[in-house]
């Protein structure tokens, strides 16, 4: 199967984060010929090395890269039987005239953001005719249960974060290959890739003071800006203040995010494409979703943590949502972070649970592959 992804970058790497993915998953494991249209290719190139920034056609892993400039043509051979439309990004107009003129036309999917909302639910697969175009658009919702399209996970990724977790030298192994070799020696390792969190410093106050060591280990980006204008010992990468280390991390290629919050005993996530692979590392987390005008956003998690927490036993239900919500709203976080050190190996279980329950479902791969072959547009010999 052809497929055609349009992806424009948004918020710096989610967007990308998440079709850079998919695109990989449909060649490697549904055998698809994939073009992928992207507009910022020096952010792409942050989260995939291999990307050069500078060339404008190119082919990474099997997947071809293409620019998606102001002056966009369509790169060779570009025939696609799925067309994706990434977060509704707008394809352009030009080039989808050209596909209904295909003697085969594509089904166009308009790939949406994750939510857990129940609206989206009675969406997803739905079909929007398009003014001045024979082209339907069918709107796509990744989702967290089998009335939704389902999440990217890859065949393996599963099991080898389970792996990792339980296996202290492969851990070693991979902190020495990201360059933070003591990382075993500290008692708790952290992952915080957040917005801006104002009254971080107390939280960090408190770690300081206790008597087990930890790791606090920060992307560059937003966070890390705050943080070393706030300590500016930062601006060497590494920050001591007692108990606590703070060590600021360059961005590091997908494969290794997904080992690092495997490795990390508790992960803050924020935006998309890190939620969902937090809850495929199994280890306790906090999403910070993206931020919207007039708190929309809280809606949205709120729906998430409904749906999360259904089975959960109810003094876990109601720690998980004090924590989200402070950590959201920038306040009071220290005295609900207590609680959740000391209910650590409750939530670890928990998590654990609840991905054995996602799993149960297909991957977002393997379903918009089915979508369009159903459509009975796509013939049924096509991978």
């Amino acid at each position: 199967m052809q497929v055609t992804i349009f992806c424009t970058v948004v918020d710096n790497f989610g967007d990308i984060g998440i079709c850079w993915r998919l695109a990989k998953q449909l060649h490697h494991e549904h055998q698809c010929d994939v073009l992928l249209y992207v507009d910022d290719l020096a952010s792409f190139q942050r989260i995939c090395p291999d990307v050069d920034p500078i060339q404008p056609a190119q082919t990474i892993e099997g997947v071809r890269v293409g620019l998606w400039s102001e002056d966009f043509i369509a790169l060779a051979n570009d025939t696609p039987q799925l067309l994706i439309e990434a977060f509704a990004c707008k394809i352009p107009q030009p080039y989808l005239l050209q596909c209904q003129l295909l003697k085969q036309v594509p089904v166009w999917i308009n790939l949406e953001y994750l939510t857990a909302e129940s609206w989206a639910a009675d969406c997803h697969g739905l079909a929007s005719p398009q003014a001045g175009l024979s082209l339907k658009k069918y709107f796509y919702f990744p989702g967290f249960t089998e009335r939704y399209g389902g999440l990217l996970r890859e065949a393996t990724v599963v099991a080898q974060a389970h792996a990792i977790r339980q296996d202290r030298a492969l851990q070693a192994d991979f902190w020495q290959r990201v360059g933070i070799a003591d990382a075993m020696q500290f008692s708790r390792k952290i992952s915080v890739f957040a917005y801006s969190q104002q009254g971080i410093s107390s939280w960090f106050d408190w770690l300081a003071a206790q008597t087990a060591t930890s790791l606090l280990l920060v992307p560059q980006g937003v966070l890390a800006q705050q943080l070393s204008t706030e300590y500016p010992a930062l601006a060497h990468g590494r920050l001591q203040l007692g108990a606590l280390t703070v060590q600021i991390m360059p961005f590091v290629p997908q494969p290794d995010y997904d080992l690092l919050l495997a490795c990390c005993d508790f992960n803050f996530v924020r935006g998309e494409d890190s939620i969902i692979r937090a809850h495929w590392a199994g280890r306790p987390f906090i999403w910070q979703i993206y931020r919207q005008d007039e708190q929309a956003h809280l809606q949205k998690l709120h729906a998430f943590l409904d749906l999360m927490l259904e089975d959960a036993p109810l003094p876990l239900v109601d720690l998980i949502r004090r924590a989200h919500d402070a950590w959201e709203q920038e306040q009071n976080f220290v005295d609900v972070w207590t609680e959740l050190a000391s209910n650590h190996s409750q939530y670890a279980d928990y998590v654990l649970e609840w991905q054995r329950k996602l799993t149960a479902h297909e991957d977002l791969a393997s379903n918009l592959v089915r979508f369009a072959k159903n459509k009975h547009i796509i013939p049924r010999t096509f991978s």
